[in-house]
């Protein structure tokens, strides 16, 4: 799954379109490297996101195309 889908449908970001500017904003990475929206997401993946002064730090758990409101927290582990 690309990681601005991913974003959206774990929902640490809100729209598919925000997560593709912070991806072009450079405020996403994942496994320590600065990746485009169109990065392959796969369960053991470490997403970083810088929102402002706070960095969102999670761990990938797993991967679904689709899933309820309160499923959604289960797609990923927060570290730190």
């Amino acid at each position: 799954m690309r990681l601005d889908k991913y974003l959206k449908v774990s929902r640490l970001i809100k729209r598919r379109s925000v997560a593709n500017d912070a991806c072009d904003g450079e405020r996403v990475s994942v496994n320590g490297r600065q990746v485009k929206a169109s990065y392959q997401v796969k369960v053991g993946d470490v997403i970083e996101i810088a929102f402002g002064q706070r960095t969102l730090k999670v761990e990938v758990t797993q991967v679904s195309e689709t899933v309820s409101k309160a499923d959604a927290p289960a797609m990923y582990k927060e570290l730190e």
